[in-house]
């Protein structure tokens, strides 16, 4: 399950770089945020 998290955390976090570089500030900061939440070093909000 950690794995899985840290699948998951990973892509929403490159997901929110690609939102910076094409100009959506916000959507890119919010999907970084909720990235470094969900990862399996954060608040997992699985458990």
């Amino acid at each position: 399950m950690a794995f899985v998290l840290w699948v998951i955390a990973v892509i929403l976090v490159v997901a929110g770089i690609v939102s910076l570089f094409r100009g959506q500030i916000l959507w890119g900061i919010a999907l970084i945020v909720l990235g470094c939440l969900v990862g399996p070093g954060g608040v997992s909000i699985f458990t």
